[in-house]
C-alpha cells in the first residue's frame, strides 16, 4: 500500500471549512510544519487551540515538526524582503537535504497525516516542497492537496 499524505493551509479559510476539509479527507493527524505555530495571527490554528480542536472535533492527533520548516532567515528573505520563489525553493530544498529529513521523519507518521502550513494554496508553500521531497526520497508517496 502506497503511503498517503495530505497538505492543507489555514489562511483564507473559516474554521468550519478547514475542519470539514480535514474530516472529509480522512486524515489521521496533523503534522504542523510551520516555523512559528503560536502567533496570534494564526487564529483557530494557533498551536494549543488547534491541538484541542483536532482532538475534540475530529479525534485526530497533532504533532509539530519544526525540522520540516524553513529557517527564519530563509523565510524572512522570501516573505519580508519579497524574495524570489525559486531562490526560496532552492534554499529550502537544500536545507531539507542537509537535515536529511527523509531519515528523521517516520513514514508511518506521514501516512494518513496532513502537512499543515499557513498558505491557503500549496503552489508557493513549503508544505508542497516537503511532500514532493519525501516522495522523491522514499520513492512512493501519494500526495493530496486539500487547499
Amino acid at each position: 500500500m502506497i503511503p498517503h499524505v495530505r497538505t492543507i493551509g489555514f489562511t483564507k479559510k473559516k474554521a468550519e471549512a478547514f475542519f470539514l476539509l480535514l474530516k472529509n479527507s480522512e486524515a489521521t493527524g496533523i503534522i504542523d510544519v510551520r516555523l512559528n505555530n503560536s502567533s496570534q495571527l494564526s487564529g483557530f490554528a494557533k498551536r494549543d487551540d488547534l491541538r484541542f480542536f483536532l482532538e475534540q472535533i475530529l479525534g485526530i492527533s497533532y504533532v509539530h515538526m519544526p525540522e520540516l520548516a524553513p529557517t527564519k532567515e530563509i523565510l524572512d528573505a522570501y516573505k519580508k524582503l519579497k524574495g524570489d520563489w525559486s531562490v526560496y525553493e532552492a534554499a529550502f530544498l537544500r536545507l531539507m537535504k542537509d537535515r536529511e529529513v527523509e531519515k528523521r521523519v517516520d513514514p508511518a507518521l506521514v501516512n494518513g497525516g496532513c502537512l499543515l502550513c499557513s498558505e491557503d494554496k500549496p503552489h508557493f508553500c513549503h508544505r508542497r516542497l516537503v511532500a514532493e521531497y519525501l516522495l522523491e526520497q522514499w520513492g512512493e508517496l501519494k500526495i493530496t492537496h486539500l487547499g
